[in-house]
C-alpha cells in the first residue's frame, strides 16, 4: 500500500495561539512550505461513531475572511456529500445553506 504524508506546522506564541501555519503535502508538485492562515480538519473515529475535529487560525486571520473560509468548508462539504454518497437531497440542502450565508454576510455588510 502506498503512503502519503500531510504535514503541518504551527509556529505558537507565547500562550500557544496560533501565529503562523504553514503545510505541505508528500505528493505536491512542490515540496516547499506553504503558508495558510486557517486549517479545519475531520476524522472520523470508527469505534466510537462520531467525528473528531482539528480547526486552528492564525490570531491575525480577519473575521470575514473566517466567515468565507467556513462557508467555502461547507460547500466542499456538500459536494464531497455527492461524490462519496451520491445523496442529491443532502448536497443540495448544504448548498442552499452556503447560499443563504453567502446572502448574509453581503447584506451585513452592506
Amino acid at each position: 500500500m502506498k503512503k502519503s504524508e500531510i504535514k503541518f506546522i504551527v509556529g505558537l506564541d507565547e500562550k500557544n495561539i496560533p501565529e503562523k501555519i504553514e503545510w505541505v503535502a508528500e505528493d505536491s508538485l512542490s515540496q516547499d512550505l506553504k503558508e495558510t492562515k486557517s486549517i479545519s480538519l475531520s476524522l472520523w473515529d470508527e469505534e466510537k461513531k462520531n467525528t473528531l475535529r482539528i480547526d486552528l487560525w492564525t490570531k491575525d486571520m480577519k473575521t470575514d475572511d473566517m466567515k468565507k473560509f467556513y462557508i467555502d468548508c461547507l460547500g466542499g462539504l456538500g459536494q464531497s456529500i455527492l461524490n462519496s454518497t451520491g445523496d442529491e437531497y443532502m448536497s443540495k440542502e448544504t448548498n442552499k445553506l452556503c447560499d443563504k450565508l453567502i446572502d448574509y454576510i453581503k447584506n451585513k455588510s452592506d
